[in-house]
């Protein structure tokens, strides 16, 4: 073994900094057994240095990000602090400085990812970035290296905990939204400002890295459709029961009929409950992966936190620590397929339609021939009355699959009926 230690700096130092700094401390020697040389802390950057971390010597704790990173005898730059600025031009830096990097700056590898693998490839340095999308999950590596002489048609998954956790209180106990939300804050899941979260913004941005590695296509967070779920109510957990399914907010990367294009998008979705999807529960992370020669393969564990977040944080930094001892690099970035990313209203997918209309003879007719006047074909319908009167009822269409703006063409035309009062909801049905 090399005794000579590699040097890693930290920038970062919250839940998760605070974590990989810990198991680097308390795992060091099997670190340094399974690495082939110890590693060692040398710099801890942080906003605020009068802060008590516990476990870590005050010494090593600047400010001064960017002197940290220029020091020239850094090995392994850790970056958990999050966003686009600094860490961007704190990582390139580290590149020109000479050390390769370990990120779990999921918003800024989907928007700069690019760039950020051709500044690494420029220096000969490393940048792995595992719990970027589903924390301790292992998924990047599966998908950039067991998979790669597979080709992967289709990647659904949940990646985000907070978002699973109010939809599965919603479904398990009836809870509204808003109930489920201020439950999920009250435990800690949530933010106090949840919009990254239930907007769909954090789902998009692992949606738009896990596509561009799945396809060996660059994609980017502008690439990737996104619905929130605030609007799912307990109606639509109704209907959905009723067709034997539940809902997720799902991130979708799907591969053309004829390969010749891809598409990214994150909604709220029915999956039936006989999908494994289905069965992910609280603040679980779990995604679906189809290829042509692995067939269905499913990959399921916590989705953030600090210690599971920190797991696939060291697994990188093991990686990164014993190519840097062989003098070689991991895998970069392939993208030699560039395929064009379609838009939203190219998918095709099933849909459940619910309309409030009036309660009389002809209704069903009326509303039949629209959607056969747009090409979009009926699977099922179910038609009942208000228990309150008022001479309205509630007609629920499920559609075959149909393009999304065909399906968007159907509900505008539906709108001008004089018979439609409104439409309560639409929500694509996936995983069938």
């Amino acid at each position: 073994m090399r005794t000579r230690p590699l040097k890693v700096a930290l920038l970062g130092c919250g839940v998760v900094g605070s974590e990989v700094a810990r198991i680097m401390t308390t795992h060091a020697d099997d670190l340094a057994a399974r690495i082939g040389a110890p590693v060692e802390l040398a710099g801890v950057a942080v906003r605020r240095p009068s802060r008590v971390r516990e476990g870590i010597d005050p010494a090593l704790v600047t400010t001064d990000a960017t002197a940290l990173v220029k020091r020239g005898d850094i090995d392994v730059v850790v970056e958990v602090i999050g966003g686009i600025e600094p860490a961007r031009t704190l990582i390139t830096t580290a590149f020109e400085y000479g050390a390769s990097v370990v990120s779990a700056n999921k918003a800024l590898l989907a928007q700069d990812g690019a760039a950020l693998h051709a500044a690494a490839d420029e220096h000969g340095e490393d940048l792995y970035y595992e719990a970027a999308v589903a924390g301790a999950i292992p998924l990047i590596r599966p998908l950039r290296e067991s998979l790669a002489g597979d080709k992967i048609n289709r990647v659904m998954g949940i990646v985000n905990g907070t978002t699973n956790f109010i939809l599965d209180k919603m479904d398990s106990t009836g809870a509204g939204y808003q109930e489920a939300l201020d439950e999920a804050t009250a435990l800690g899941y949530a933010e106090a400002d949840p919009t990254a979260d239930v907007e769909g913004f954090d789902a998009a941005a692992k949606a738009a890295i896990l596509a561009g590695i799945a396809f060996h296509t660059r994609v980017r967070l502008d690439d990737v459709y996104r619905e929130g779920m605030a609007e799912v109510t307990a109606a639509d957990f109704a209907s959905a029961k009723e067709m034997g399914c539940t809902i997720k907010l799902l991130a979708i990367c799907e591969r053309a009929a004829d390969g010749g294009s891809v598409t990214a998008r994150v909604h709220p979705a029915m999956i039936p409950l006989t999908h494994p999807l289905s069965s992910v529960r609280g603040a679980y992370n779990a995604v679906f992966v189809e290829s042509d020669a692995a067939g269905q393969l499913m990959f399921y564990g916590p989705g953030a936190g600090g210690a599971p977040t920190a797991s696939a944080v060291l697994g990188d930094l093991v990686a990164v620590c014993r190519n840097r001892l062989s003098g070689a690099t991991g895998p970069g970035e392939s993208a030699y397929a560039a395929l064009p990313v379609s838009p939203m209203g190219d998918v095709v997918t099933r849909y459940h339609i619910s309309l409030d209309v009036a309660d009389k003879p002809g209704v069903l007719a009326q509303v039949a021939t629209v959607f056969a006047e747009h090409g979009v074909s009926i699977d099922t319908v179910r038609q009942q009355g208000r228990q309150d009167g008022g001479g309205e009822a509630s007609l629920v269409v499920v559609t075959h699959r149909a393009s999304d703006a065909s399906l968007t063409g159907t509900v505008e035309a539906l709108r001008k009926l004089d018979t439609v009062r409104g439409v309560a909801s639409i929500m694509r049905v996936e995983g069938e």
